[in-house]
């Protein structure tokens, strides 16, 4: 049977108390455990951290989803070789550079798949801000290059980099349901088109809500057909804080992002369920964040 596995970034869980006072990792997985999600998120470069991580989440049944930001082809087998050691659901790759031509990009990204499938271990290239698929179009070019490239989807990067009108048109939804195509996980955060991360827990933000779990249901539904019997796909929560949590003058967020990052997992985990009894098409989305 196909599931969904629901993450909690560790990065997300930062700063949540609003005070100087942070949790330790431990506190922190025990929390994310306690939960009920299924693995946490977490930077995969170095190798105290890594050691670290796998003995905090010991005997919780935890997974984990690596993190890395690669420069160059060569940079990616560290983490490759601590994923092959303390093993990964999967990486997430953020290509740490910004070429200006497609062409440039190809032999990196073909080093890298190369490098992953010798490792046998699962890669994604996120889509993210600041990084080789910064800009919406530009990734679209090297899917063009490179059809079959697993990509991370975040899709709060492409909606507020772009300034889409709202509601969204035909053409800007056709780009985005070509990233999902090649969507094997998600980083689950929604924005506006002039906000990275907006307060979901806000009435008059349902709009872009119902947005999102629009893509992902197409997003989901992409990756079920074509996805073998016992795929298992991961949605990470990543409610970041400030500066992509919205505060108020105090510096405080204007949200509980723990509580909502617990929303968000309600809602994936509903719209997964909704999959599970359409093959196709755009479920009803009004009931998945009350």
């Amino acid at each position: 049977m196909q599931k969904l596995l629901v993450f909690q970034s560790l990065w997300a869980m930062e700063r949540l108390s609003g005070d100087s006072h942070e949790p330790s990792l431990e506190g922190n997985i025990a929390r994310i455990a306690a939960a009920g999600f299924d693995g946490v998120s977490a930077h995969y470069t170095d190798r105290a951290d890594v050691l670290r991580l796998n003995r905090a989440i010991r005997g919780t049944g935890l997974r984990i989803e690596g993190v890395c930001f690669p420069r160059s082809i060569e940079d990616l087998r560290q983490t490759l070789a601590l994923a092959q050691e303390f093993p990964v659901s999967h990486l997430d790759l953020q290509a740490d550079i910004r070429p200006r031509r497609v062409e440039d990009c190809l032999p990196l990204l073909d080093g890298w798949m190369r490098l992953a499938e010798e490792a046998g271990v699962p890669v994604f290239i996120e889509t993210h801000r600041n990084r080789m698929t910064s800009d919406l179009l530009f990734t679209l070019d090297l899917l063009e290059r490179r059809p079959e490239l697993p990509l991370l989807a975040d899709l709060s990067h492409y909606l507020v980099a772009r300034e889409f009108a709202f509601p969204v048109e035909d053409e800007s939804q056709r780009q985005i349901r070509r990233i999902l195509r090649n969507a094997q996980a998600f980083h689950g955060r929604i924005g506006s088109c002039e906000q990275i991360q907006i307060e979901i827990s806000f009435a008059h933000h349902r709009p872009w809500v119902d947005l999102f779990l629009n893509w992902w249901d197409y997003g989901f539904r992409h990756w079920r057909s074509l996805a073998p019997d016992n795929g298992e796909l991961v949605f990470t929560c990543e409610l970041g804080p400030s500066p992509y949590a919205i505060t108020g003058r105090d510096g405080s967020d204007s949200t509980d992002r723990w509580m909502e990052s617990l929303q968000l997992k309600t809602m994936a985990q509903t719209l997964w369920a909704q999959t599970a009894h359409s093959a196709s098409g755009i479920a009803t989305v009004s009931d998945l964040n009350r």
